[in-house]
């Protein structure tokens, strides 16, 4: 499900995920040749990318079903 960029923060290894309005976040790192996101390494380049809407694949994914005791 597509969701916009609502801010960022580094997880515990320092890479940058973003924080989506769904309240899932997403890492963006910047790691060529695989990734190519060089905006990602500046303060300015990642405002620039609020608003941006990435794919949230946890969105997507079906609901967990608590079994009952």
């Amino acid at each position: 499900m597509n969701q916009p960029i609502v801010g960022y923060h580094q997880d515990e290894e320092g890479h940058w995920v973003a924080d989506l309005a769904c309240g899932h976040g997403q890492h963006v790192r910047h790691h060529p040749p695989f990734f190519s996101r060089p905006w990602v390494t500046t303060a300015e380049g990642r405002a620039r990318h609020l608003g941006m809407v990435l794919n949230c694949k946890k969105c997507d994914e079906p609901p967990e079903t608590v079994a009952s005791s």
